[in-house]
């Protein structure tokens, strides 16, 4: 039985808005999330605030949508703290295959 499915890579980029960054991002700053993983570049640094901001987003993001959907429209993710003007863009960046297999030890239905 063939158990795959897609799901997007991502790119998390720092952007900037009108309002001064307050914290320590850097416009241009990005982690990558390939597959299950996140991929920092060589000596990047990611603020945990906005990391816990952003993660929950990321796994539906990843997901194939309806065109309608706004997780399929919505990108960007503002820093958690009130005083920052840092953004962070969501790109979707190529479809993976990903195997059921690959991901847990719980069978899908119909399988013994």
């Amino acid at each position: 039985m063939d158990d795959s499915f897609e799901i997007y890579d991502l790119k998390v980029e720092v952007t900037a808005t009108d309002r001064p960054m307050v914290c320590s991002h850097r416009v241009g700053d990005y982690f990558l999330v390939e597959g299950e993983n996140l991929v920092f570049p060589k000596g990047a640094r990611f603020s945990l605030y906005a990391l816990g901001a952003i993660l929950p987003v990321l796994a539906a993001k990843q997901r194939v949508k309806d065109p309608n959907d706004w997780m399929s429209t919505d990108a960007d993710i503002a820093c958690p703290d009130p005083n920052c003007g840092a953004r962070f863009h969501i790109t979707r960046t190529k479809k993976r295959r990903q195997r059921h297999g690959e991901c847990t030890v719980v069978p899908l239905h119909g399988e013994e």
